[in-house]
């Protein structure tokens, strides 16, 4: 459970740099991607990856009981997950309000890998 988990968290930092990528184009060039043909797709492919780490976390949070990571943190990461894989498509979003909650997921998602390393190290 510990390699899928470690391989989610990284394909979620992965879909977190995009994020960040898209958002800056879109404010840049001000073009608009099709909806069904770029943003649903891209935005399913997150969500489903979302998913699975969150359900993944729950399971590994109970069992491991990290000292820094709480329940509410791991939704709140998905949520933000969830939002920032559409906002990212409209450069309109708020340039603030969208960085922030980038910084937040990138921020909890180093934290994850290096509790994820450091329980397998002790394994």
């Amino acid at each position: 459970m510990s390699e899928r988990l470690i391989y989610l968290t990284e394909s979620l930092f992965r879909y977190n740099r995009l994020f960040l990528q898209y958002y800056q184009e879109a404010r840049e060039t001000g073009e608009k991607q099709d909806f069904e043909k770029t943003i649903k797709p891209f935005v399913n492919e997150v969500k489903e990856s979302s998913d699975e780490w969150q359900k993944l976390m729950r399971q590994w949070l109970s069992k491991a009981s990290p000292k820094h990571i709480h329940l509410k943190q791991i939704d709140t990461t998905a949520s933000h997950i969830e939002q920032l894989s559409v906002q990212a498509f409209f450069g309109q979003t708020s340039k603030t309000r969208f960085l922030n909650s980038q910084r937040t997921v990138e921020f909890f998602l180093a934290e994850v890998l290096t509790e994820l390393e450091k329980k397998k190290r002790d394994a």
